[in-house]
C-alpha cells in the first residue's frame, strides 16, 4: 500500500472513530403544527423555485423561531395550478390565512408588503426597519 493511501485510510479511521455512538430510536419528529408556519405553493412548471426558495430565506430571517416555525415550499405541476404563487399562514388553532395570491394580487409579492402582512399577524408590533418605510 502507498504512503497516500495508508495517510487516507488513517485519516477515514480517526474520523470515524471521533463520532459519538447515537441512539436515533430517541429522535422525535418535530412538533410543526405547534407554532406558526408558512406554505408557499408555486408552480413548478413556471420554473418559480428560485423565487420560491428566495421568499422562504428572507421570512425565516425576518422572523426566527419560535416567532415563525417554518416555511414550507409545495411545487405544484399541473393544469390547474398552473402559474400558481401563493403563500398562506397557518397559525395553530386558527383557520389558515391566505397571505398572497399572485392571479388576485396581480403579481409577484413585494417582499416589504409581504413581510408586514406576516408581520400584522405574527407580531403586530414588530419593527421591520426598512421593509416598514414608504416607497
Amino acid at each position: 500500500m502507498s504512503n497516500d493511501a495508508l495517510s487516507q485510510e488513517k485519516q477515514e479511521t480517526s474520523t470515524t472513530s471521533n463520532l459519538i455512538p447515537v441512539d436515533v430510536s430517541t429522535f422525535e419528529f418535530p412538533e410543526i403544527l405547534s407554532v406558526p408556519n408558512v406554505t408557499i405553493e408555486f408552480c413548478d412548471r413556471c420554473r418559480w423555485l428560485h423565487r420560491a426558495s428566495w421568499t422562504q430565506i428572507e421570512l425565516l430571517l425576518t422572523f426566527p423561531s419560535p416567532a415563525l416555525g417554518s416555511v414550507t415550499l409545495i411545487p405544484l405541476n399541473s393544469e390547474e395550478t398552473a402559474g400558481r404563487f401563493r403563500v398562506w399562514l397557518s397559525i395553530p388553532s386558527q383557520p389558515p390565512s391566505l397571505l398572497w395570491d399572485r392571479k388576485v394580487e396581480g403579481g409577484f409579492p413585494e417582499l416589504r408588503v409581504l413581510k408586514q402582512r406576516l408581520r400584522d399577524h405574527l407580531q403586530p408590533g414588530k419593527s421591520l426597519g426598512h421593509s416598514d418605510k414608504k416607497v
